[in-house]
């Protein structure tokens, strides 16, 4: 079920939100629990109990490292419990690719087990694997299981984040308060995140399909797909943490921001911190710094900076495009680090140009079905291969998307957010009039049209 339907949005969640503000706050969280397997359960009901065997592993290990804390048993308990949620990523993520490649190497005919990955499962497992690693290093483990079973599977961050590490939100899973304010901040930045799923992501996301489908590619087309698909992924996803996080609110939690406006950024090193925020921060927490980070050598710093992002391009896929991905963007925060970062941050321009140039470069290994299939579409970029510059194609999906992708790269930077709160304060009920408005559009849009996906749905 996305965020982004007719039966999330009028079915689902004013049940959700009405059952939750009339029950008792000692059943508050039961509530949420049995709404968010229910949500799990419309979109694939076979793999609930996956989730459930998740949650009481998670639950057993951590009280299992809270009793023997200090001792090699904890550390046992550990390796263990870690083991077996990384096994069961590993089975349904990666299984296919490592048998495919096999077959590759060696000429074998091993057969694909064709797995369906379990919905939100790499989120899922991430923050598992956040709370036991916390309780190993002193933190108290939960006691009551329906609390541990809430941070792990609340609907609103379940399916795509953010990633929320336990000791952030512990508190709130045993007092929070529901308000009126709260309620309205939420609906309002769930609102802004839906017209940013509905209306900038999908129209963009439909010129990005037309040009995989088209056999008069041009240089300008290859650059209006490289732009779309950047923005579409942006506000993808983006617009899908915001209304998660505006879900939080309505429910009394206060989850972490995840993006913050990374097409402003000079440099690979400033995007990656204002993009999936959550994730990095994983990264940098659970993997680089118990790794050493940047003390020692220079080559054992390298050496921690390409398994981080070799495991950053992993958890987007199972694909050698996402590998090469995730080295790509680690080589260049290298390069970045060792020569030439200073000389960005000092040049707005040159950054910018730099960055846009990169990301595009980026995102289209992100995108292809192989990395031939990218070193093609990134030739294409530059003319490789005999291509014209422009086509009558070309121009008139320039003319047809051109205005909303224009409407699109000033909505990735902060300049809307800053006229928002001018007119809010000169006139109030503008806000009010516009958010109707706005989910007035969304509805007829998502109504009328059939093209609604979400990119990372299966991450």
């Amino acid at each position: 079920m996305l965020f982004s339907s007719i039966t999330f949005l009028y079915y689902f969640l004013p049940v959700m939100l009405m059952t939750y503000f009339i029950v008792p706050k000692r059943m508050k969280n039961a509530v949420l629990l049995a709404g968010s397997l229910v949500f799990y359960a419309w979109g694939e009901v076979k793999y609930v109990p996956l989730m459930v065997i998740s949650i009481l592993i998670g639950y057993i290990s951590g009280r299992w490292m809270e009793h023997f804390r200090g001792r090699v048993r904890a550390k046992w308990g550990l390796i263990l419990s870690v083991g077996i949620h990384l096994g069961l990523l590993g089975i349904f993520k990666y299984t296919d690719f490592f048998i495919s490649n096999i077959n590759r190497l060696t000429g074998s005919s091993f057969p694909l087990l064709k797995l369906v990955l379990p919905l939100g499962i790499s989120f899922y497992t991430f923050q598992i694997i956040s709370y036991e690693v916390d309780v190993f290093r002193g933190m108290a483990a939960q006691k009551n299981i329906v609390k541990l079973a809430v941070y792990i599977s609340m609907f609103p961050q379940l399916i795509a984040g953010p990633i929320v590490r336990y000791e952030a939100i512990v508190h709130q899973l045993d007092e929070r308060i529901c308000t009126l304010d709260g309620m309205a901040r939420g609906l309002r930045l769930f609102i802004l995140g839906l017209g940013k799923k509905v209306i900038l992501a999908n129209t963009l996301g439909e010129l990005c399909e037309i040009f995989k489908t088209s056999s008069d590619k041009s240089v300008v087309f290859f650059w209006m797909y490289g732009i779309a698909l950047i923005l579409q992924i942006y506000f993808d996803f983006s617009g899908y943490s915001d209304m998660a996080v505006g879900l939080g609110h309505m429910f009394g939690f206060a989850l972490p921001k995840n993006f913050n406006y990374p097409f402003i950024a000079k440099s690979v090193t400033e995007f990656w911190r204002r993009w999936h925020m959550s994730l990095g921060r994983w990264f940098r927490d659970y993997v680089y710094i118990p790794m050493g980070g940047n003390r020692g050598t220079k080559a054992k710093w390298l050496f921690n900076v390409g398994i981080v992002w070799l495991l950053t391009g992993l958890w987007h896929g199972a694909g050698w495009n996402f590998i090469v991905w995730g080295l790509f963007f680690g080589s260049l925060l290298v390069a970045e680090k060792l020569w030439f970062l200073k000389k960005l941050e000092r040049s707005s321009w040159l950054g910018h140009v730099y960055l846009t140039g990169v990301v595009i470069i980026g995102f289209m290994i992100f995108d292809a079905d192989s990395v031939a299939q990218a070193i093609k579409n990134i030739g294409g970029l530059f003319g490789f291969g005999h291509i014209v510059f422009i086509s009558n194609e070309s121009q008139y999906y320039l003319r047809s998307y051109g205005g909303m992708m224009a409407a699109a790269l000033v909505g990735a930077t902060p300049l809307p957010k800053r006229i928002a709160a001018k007119v809010e304060r000169r006139w109030p009920i503008v806000e009010p009039i516009f958010l109707t408005g706005l989910l007035l559009a969304v509805t007829a849009c998502l109504v009328d049209g059939s093209f609604n996906p979400f990119l990372y749905f299966r991450f």
